[in-house]
């Protein structure tokens, strides 16, 4: 009895100490695949490079060429807590026997936090098992349409696409933005697509008919059973509406007249000395809004090269709240990663309001999207307003609007 009494502290002990161990065991490095799954069965797929960086565990989420860093991750025990760098989501999730993880993808929205669960497996490069080489390449541009349930309208995309084997990458470009990176596989003749950044979190799904038809389209966005049908034809000559035709200064009225608070409380306004006889370009954005970011991680690398001429930028928040200390702190984070050294105003009006026009700036007919980029000459007068951003997912598109972009700028500083 007395030498039982001996080691069963012992082996106790031993057995804590070999949890304890295998609990802070850092995460697998390397390749991962990982799911979201939805209630209907069609799980969003992503892929995820875990790495070291500064002795921490890092992620990069993959998606065709962008890799997003995710540098806050915490772990305790075999629970992990992955916080995203922008539109304020997460994933909680518990470490498995067998490596693997295990929990919740969880968005914090202005009125509440909505879920899904998640699951990740380290050593799986692929992001969509291949059944079947490609029966038809998908390479090339087309005229798309999107319909919800119960709508007879559709709206219009032009997608365009690029594939290599049976590898396929892209995007959808509209007339307020783009779908960002999107990547997948045609297995067989079914094309399948997938994207995931924090916010948006799409898979698409068609059926190549022919070499021009993509029917049967599903388009499953995000956390709920949120599905759109879509069909496509290849189309050279598919366009969007022009960019700078959507929204404009009313008649009568050329210039802008705001004044809102920074993150810190200080007020700023148009007619402030400091963007007298500049150039200024007046973004209106949100953090929660992936085309933002990106045109926001354009910009703010621009604004480093460029203030020396003459230009200012101001950028005019629209979030998914109306408190000021829950916008602040979600533009803190976003300003941070983007090393933002503009003026970020908080305008107090959600994204969503819709008033949001009259209420932040009447001289406008209409906020049509986010963001919306209004070029103000050096006389204070609004040269041209630009609705939507072709980010870096829409590979020559993006270099042509940075083409677009200096020449309108270096037209404005000459008059």
């Amino acid at each position: 009895m007395t030498k039982l009494k001996t080691i069963l502290p012992f082996l106790c002990f031993t057995l804590f100490t070999a949890f304890a161990a295998r609990a802070q065991q850092p995460l697998a490095k390397g390749a991962w695949q990982a799911r979201l799954h939805r209630a209907d069965g069609a799980d969003i797929v992503f892929n995820v490079e875990a790495a070291e960086k500064n002795g921490h565990t890092v992620w990069y989420i993959l998606n065709a060429g962008d890799r997003l860093l995710v540098d806050d991750i915490q772990e305790q025990q075999d629970s992990i807590f992955i916080k995203m760098p922008f539109f304020d989501s997460e994933f909680r999730a518990a470490r498995q026997p067998d490596g693997t993880l295990k929990g919740l993808w969880i968005r914090h929205l202005a009125s509440q936090d909505v879920s899904i669960p998640f699951t990740a497996a380290p050593g799986i490069k692929e992001r969509f098992t291949q059944h079947t080489p490609a029966k038809g390449d998908v390479s090339g541009r087309w005229a798309t349409y999107f319909t919800a349930p119960g709508k007879n309208n559709s709206s219009f995309a032009v997608g365009e696409f690029k594939q290599q084997g049976n590898k396929v990458t892209g995007t959808f470009l509209t007339a307020t933005g783009d779908y960002r990176f999107l990547e997948g596989i045609m297995d067989g003749d079914t094309l399948k697509l997938s994207t995931f950044d924090g916010s948006h979190a799409y898979y698409f799904t068609a059926r190549l008919t022919g070499r021009h038809i993509l029917e049967q389209g599903v388009f499953y966005a995000g956390i709920g059973n949120t599905t759109e049908a879509w069909t496509a034809r290849k189309d050279a000559n598919a366009a969007l509406p022009d960019e700078t035709k959507l929204a404009g200064i009313k008649p009568g009225q050329s210039r802008l007249n705001f004044s809102f608070p920074d993150i810190n409380g200080h007020q700023v306004s148009m007619s402030d000395a400091r963007f007298k006889n500049k150039v200024v370009v007046i973004t209106i954005m949100g953090s929660w809004c992936p085309n933002c970011m990106d045109e926001t991680g354009f910009l703010s690398k621009w604004y480093e090269q460029n203030k020396q001429r003459g230009v200012e930028v101001i950028a005019l928040a629209y979030e998914r709240t109306t408190d000021f200390e829950r916008s602040k702190k979600s533009l803190s984070g976003f300003m941070k990663r983007f090393d933002i050294k503009y003026p970020v105003l908080i305008t107090g009006v959600t994204s969503a309001d819709p008033q949001r026009t009259e209420k932040t700036l009447p001289q406008l007919t209409a906020i049509k999207g986010f963001p919306t980029t209004i070029f103000v000459d050096k006389q204070g007068n609004v040269k041209e307003v630009h609705t939507g951003f072709s980010g870096p997912g829409t590979g020559e598109h993006y270099e042509q609007f940075k083409t677009d972009f200096n020449r309108l700028i270096d037209e404005m500083l000459s008059e």
